[in-house]
């Protein structure tokens, strides 16, 4: 790791204030940018917090000019994907149109490195049940459609100057700080374990499986789950990857294997030791019957080695965190 400062954008929210953590600790300068939608001033351990929108062109020269910033983890965007749906414009314009403000801002300021927080969103629906990074992008929502775009504009910016980046596309983001520091906190979050953690501690009445009739091991969604620490640990060695003169790459991050809704369920009944009210549904419109990465190009190029692999890790941690936020409710929330 380097001397030079790094700007996180949307680091005080769920990935982003787990990577400022572990950049904190890696004894990295770091600088947040985030307007506090969705995050929580409270979630930022290390580093310092200036409030405003990678869209503020302005805020965003003067952050730039003001911290010798190298590097920009970009996280700030907008992530449900039924809102997308319904909402469409407020996806473009915050994930592109506002990326596309803070790529200028960083071409003018000769940003080196740039790490985007893209997703497995963009393939949509492949004829496979898994995705590598040569599978076609099909994006079917805004969601993946807008974060496709900032793809295309890095791709292109990489060809017309002497900045490099990396996009991850992550595929399901799960579970907490080990030692519940931080977490997921998010109001009315729509992630799978977060609802079955909050169902779990009595803040939400039922768990609703969507689709039980799919042609998986037990009928139900299989998704690819990450540990959120692993996750972050991915936008550190993409540092390194970059300031030791890496080019700019398109990278999968997950564990190359899934878990069904059932699967998750299960775990969080075990480990919680009582049962979930389960209501189960029709299927969604859109819904893969299942998609996993193959993410051994990561392995590779950016020597990471994830640590977290299991998911009852995944869902303890999950669980350890909304215990806290149940019995401290006014620390992470609005």
């Amino acid at each position: 790791m380097g001397n030079k400062t790094i700007l996180v954008t949307g680091g005080a929210g769920y990935i982003g204030s787990h990577t400022v953590r572990q950049l904190g600790e890696a004894g990295e300068n770091v600088v947040i940018l985030d307007n506090l939608s969705t995050g929580f001033e409270a979630s930022v351990l290390h580093g310092k917090l200036v409030q405003g929108d990678t869209g503020d062109s302005a805020l965003v020269s003067k952050v730039l000019s003001e911290n010798d910033i190298d590097t920009v983890i970009h996280f700030a965007a907008h992530t449900v994907v039924p809102e997308s749906v319904t909402n469409p414009l407020k996806y473009y314009w915050n994930n592109t149109c506002s990326t596309r403000n803070l790529l200028e801002q960083c071409d003018k300021h000769g940003v080196k490195n740039f790490i985007f927080s893209s997703t497995a969103a963009v393939y949509g629906m492949p004829n496979s049940e898994f995705a590598r990074e040569d599978t076609p992008t099909a994006p079917i929502n805004p969601y993946g459609s807008s974060k496709l775009m900032t793809e295309m504009m890095l791709k292109d910016l990489s060809h017309a100057s002497d900045m490099k980046h990396v996009a991850l596309r992550y595929f399901n983001v799960a579970g907490c700080d080990p030692q519940t520091r931080i977490g997921q906190s998010t109001p009315n979050a729509t992630l799978l374990l977060k609802v079955a953690c909050e169902v779990a501690v009595g803040k939400r009445d039922a768990i609703y499986i969507f689709g039980t009739d799919y042609p998986t091991k037990d009928g139900t969604g299989v998704r690819d789950y990450i540990h959120v620490e692993d996750l972050a640990d991915a936008h550190l060695r993409a540092i390194d990857y970059l300031r030791d003169g890496g080019e700019s790459t398109t990278l999968n991050v997950g564990y190359g294997h899934g878990y069904s809704v059932r699967e998750m369920l299960d775990a969080v009944e075990r480990i919680d030791g009582k049962p979930l009210n389960i209501i189960e549904k029709e299927r969604r419109a859109g819904d893969p019957p299942s998609l996993i990465s193959i993410a051994e190009a990561v392995k590779t190029k950016l020597k990471w080695t994830p640590k977290y692999d299991d998911l009852d890790v995944i869902v303890k941690t999950a669980l350890d965190w909304e215990y806290k936020l149940r019995d401290n409710p006014d620390g992470f929330t609005k």
